[in-house]
């Protein structure tokens, strides 16, 4: 049986109408809205997965009363069921389970395909909001038309992925009489934590997805640049197309023309860019030389800036890393975006340096962890000794940013302390040069973490003192945080009685290779303990790191400044079991998969560490278990729960119930033998 006919075109004359009824300045399919709205429609991937062309059927521009402008992007279909399909959050669902667009429904629903336009202009534009309007509708057996409406908020703050603003039977809400109120409905919406959460891991994921297929198209298709290459042209890339209000444009494709004239080559525009953006930035000299210095290398080698066919393996790099990852830091994203980065462009092809083979990047649910464990909040000073590309950092400033969120009620003050947060609350030290440079760019498109962002050894070139600004001040630090690199003295313990003697209070969790707390780091534990509490011992899946190290870790979680007494119990959790299936396939869209109620046994084991056995319930006894430690010993840390070999009164019961079933069992049988005998 057919389907029944679209009445799209009955839609379209009705929302026009009530559009040129309100006296709105609208554009339709083929029509121009703007130069910069066009070109990002035109760049965007269509609804259909192919290059460009996107065209929403009806397009206005409304200026609210505080002469901010939003677009509105309106998208119609022609029958009953084609408004909106959501996923089994109620979100939107634009992308399939293998976290890529969703092409089918981006085509078949209204507010699907209107929201696949809004991303278009949060990534290829300097619109932070957009309206994303859906109308469909059908006839009954009376001919009477019927409509729907799904009127959603496409933004930074939610992440690209879109919240319905309320119900509504027309678009008067566009009216100039009444926009305003409508815009105060926006500033209303918001998502709780967990609804963040949960955007933020789909989107994470499809960022995996999307440094895969990056990664893999350079490694084809460009010849001639190595691993460092990679990693610096993403970084170079991202800061010249990010941008400051006001104050430095986003660099454009076009700009770049793949000139041979001196001063003039794609790499020194892209220079040009970098240098303006840094110093808006407003970061130590010192620091914009070395950025500067490190990416100048790769951008301005001839072979890269040289025209081929009219176009500069430069430019297409550039065109590449902007259409693939654009969206995701254009949004704001707070995650270890170029923890991620390293992680793809060294999967691929093994480290370059042997040194590099000691950086293991910390996954960002256990840098979420380790923050949680170290009892981060808005107030709390964090420091990390080991810092890679500053995951562990990042995860601690959103840490604290919720909390200030959640906490402080004056915008006024909120936002001051926001500032407060990145500029003098977070400080990490790096002594890889290319590893630095990424955790540069992770806090500066955090907007900005890097200023206390180090390129020292922390063992022997750290005074504890703040890096930049406060120079002659104690950074004073209450949370520390560390994944080391186990081939340091002590497996990497050598860091943390460094981080721990420079501390006078609060709490630090770090993830180690286990063998440091059994006998491979005896001298530093026990030099630990005389000034610090341990108190809890954390055996970790064996297949944590997958891929990338295949050593047993452990957490360990510490009070600082409060010598450990031989009477203090431990809590010693088996978490080898955390929820998560992990596999290492190289193409796999998804290696980390949810097959045990992973985030609750997360959030039970924080509450274990901080309240004690009253909060078991997914885990077993088995698996929690307290007890103390000799503080003289240092290679007592890692205690597991006692198997008790003794017979228990339901063993016995169980074992006759066995035995006299047995029997009864042989009597029957051979009764049955003697029968057939006598027959």
């Amino acid at each position: 049986m057919s389907r029944k006919q679209s009445v799209e075109p009955n839609i379209a004359d009705l929302v026009n109408g009530w559009l040129k009824s309100y006296g709105l300045d609208y554009k339709l399919e083929q029509e121009s809205l703007n130069s910069e709205i066009d070109k990002a429609l035109n760049e965007y991937a269509s609804k259909s997965g192919g290059s460009g062309g996107n065209r929403p059927d009806a397009k206005v521009l409304v200026q609210g009363s505080n002469l901010k402008y939003y677009p509105v992007l309106i998208e119609y279909k022609g029958y009953k069921d084609s408004l909106v399909k959501l996923d089994s959050n109620g979100q939107v669902e634009n992308t399939n389970t293998r976290n890529e667009p969703n092409y089918r429904n981006i085509n078949t629903y209204a507010v699907n395909g209107a929201i696949h336009y809004a991303n278009a202009i949060l990534h290829y534009t300097s619109y932070t909001e957009v309206i994303a309007i859906g109308v469909t509708g059908y006839k009954d057996i009376n001919d009477k038309l019927h409509h729907e409406i799904g009127v959603y908020h496409v933004s930074k703050e939610n992440l690209g992925i879109g919240q319905e603003v309320d119900k509504y039977t027309d678009l008067s809400f566009l009216k100039k009489e009444n926009f305003d109120d409508f815009t105060r409905k926006l500033e209303e919406l918001s998502l709780s934590p967990e609804e963040l959460d949960r955007i933020r891991e789909k989107k994470e994921k499809e960022i995996n997805a999307s440094l895969v297929k990056l990664n893999n198209d350079i490694y084809r298709d460009e010849k001639g640049l190595s691993e460092n290459d990679r990693v610096y042209l993403v970084a170079a890339s991202i800061m010249a197309t990010l941008g400051i209000p006001g104050k430095v444009t986003p660099l454009e494709k076009e700009e770049l023309k793949s000139s041979r004239e001196i001063g003039n080559t794609d790499g020194d525009i892209i220079l040009r860019k970098i240098n303006s953006f840094l110093a808006e930035k407003e970061l130590p000299q010192a620091k914009k030389d070395m950025i500067v210095r490190t990416l100048q290398n790769t951008l301005t080698t001839e072979n890269i800036n040289k025209p081929v066919s009219g176009e500069s393996q430069l430019k297409r790099v550039f065109t590449k890393i902007v259409d693939d990852l654009g969206i995701y830091y254009k949004i704001g994203l707070t995650t270890d975006f170029t923890g991620k980065l390293f992680n793809e462009m060294y999967s691929w092809l093994g480290f370059s340096q042997d040194k590099l083979n000691d950086v293991v990047l910390t996954p960002s649910y256990v840098a979420k962890l380790l923050v949680r464990l170290a009892r981060v909040d808005r107030n709390s000073y964090v420091w990390d000794f080991a810092t890679g590309s500053a995951g562990l950092l990042v995860a601690a400033m959103n840490e604290m940013l919720i909390d200030a969120k959640e906490n402080i009620k004056s915008p006024q003050e909120l936002e001051q302390k926001k500032i407060k947060i990145k500029a003098e609350q977070l400080l990490g030290l790096e002594v890889l040069s290319s590893v630095y440079m990424l955790a540069i760019l992770n806090m500066i498109m955090m907007g900005d973490g890097s200023s206390n962002i180090l390129n020292k050894n922390s063992l022997t070139d750290f005074d504890g003192k703040y890096g930049f600004g406060k120079k002659d001040d104690d950074f004073p630090a209450t949370a520390f945080v560390l994944n080391p690199p186990y081939s340091a003295e002590g497996n990497g313990m050598i860091f943390v009685e460094k981080a721990l003697s420079m501390m006078n209070k609060g709490y630090a969790a770090i993830i180690i290779q286990g063998s440091a707390g059994s006998g491979k780091a005896i001298d530093y534990n026990k030099k630990i303990l005389e000034n610090n509490t341990l108190l809890a011992s954390i055996k970790m899946p064996i297949d944590l790191f997958i891929g990338k190290s295949s050593v047993q870790t452990h957490i360990y979680v510490f009070r600082v400044a409060e010598a450990h007494h031989k009477n203090n119990m431990v809590k010693f959790i088996d978490f080898s079991n955390d929820g998560y299936t992990r596999s290492n396939r190289k193409k796999a869209s998804n290696n980390l998969v949810d097959t045990d109620r992973a985030k609750e046994r997360y959030d039970e084991l924080v509450d274990l560490v901080l309240f004690g056995k009253s909060k078991l319930n997914i885990f077993t006894e088995e698996e929690y278990y307290e007890d103390t430690i000799d503080p003289e010993n240092g290679a007592d840390w890692n205690k597991s729960a006692p198997i008790d070999t003794r017979p228990k009164l339901e063993d016995f019961k169980k074992t006759v119930a066995d035995y006299l079933a047995f029997e009864v069992s042989n009597l029957l049988k051979n009764k049955g033998e003697n029968e057939e005998i006598k027959k």
